[in-house]
């Protein structure tokens, strides 16, 4: 039984966003301006048979391929919107489901840190950069989503929001997670914009995110 855990389309890719993904895949990078489409499963092993669906069915190109033992995740871009919405949509039917039955994103963590010290800022630049740098005085923006592969729908929108630094974008594991830097006000469109933005995506709540009080 595969299990369909992250499904987001982006319209047209932003270009930190872009230009980051080509830091951390393997595969064809995308250019700004691209269409994606993230996809995530469980377990980690059905992306293979997923992506030769997707890339037999359309001019597609493949930017990552992650298989973790959990869970499994690719993405897939193009020029052509309409190829990576075709791409996606022979995924779904291989899977014999729909977009509305990925789990719905849960946001496990999000916090904005207004004027970042010195100390703080070269730590954050050693341990969690894929990006660019934070700078002492500009405010932080912390994002963790459940499924991972949310937080770069967070992350594009966020782009699209306002003026922000991009400074990491993980969106493989257990939890995706988003390092956003720059002024006060910026910060606080961007954070806005990416929570909202994940908080209004359709989806199954799954069991482990029901919290009983």
């Amino acid at each position: 039984m595969i299990k369909l855990r992250t499904y987001i389309f982006i319209d047209s890719l932003q270009p930190q966003l872009a230009v980051y993904l080509g830091t951390v895949s393997q595969g064809f990078l995308p250019v700004p301006g691209d269409a994606c489409l993230w996809i995530e499963v469980a377990p980690g092993m059905a992306v293979h048979r997923l992506t030769d669906v997707a890339l037999k069915s359309t001019r597609v190109h493949l930017g990552q391929q992650v298989v973790e033992r959990a869970f499994g995740s690719m993405i897939f871009h193009h020029r052509d919107q309409s190829d990576v919405i075709e791409a996606g949509s022979s995924v779904l039917n291989q899977l014999k489901t729909t977009e509305d039955q990925r789990q719905k994103c849960r946001v496990a963590w999000s916090e904005v840190v207004r004027s970042i010290t010195p100390d703080h800022a070269v730590l954050i630049n050693r341990q969690d950069r894929k990006g660019s740098m934070i700078l002492p005085g500009q405010s932080l923006f912390i994002l963790e989503t459940e499924p991972a592969g949310y937080i770069v729908y967070a992350a594009n929108e966020a782009e699209k929001a306002a003026n922000i630094t991009l400074v990491d974008c993980r969106a493989v594991g257990a939890f995706g997670r988003l390092t956003l830097a720059g002024k006060e006000a910026d910060i606080d469109a961007a954070a806005h914009a990416a929570v909202a933005a994940v908080q209004r995506l359709s989806g199954v709540v799954a069991h482990a995110q029901v919290h009983h009080h």
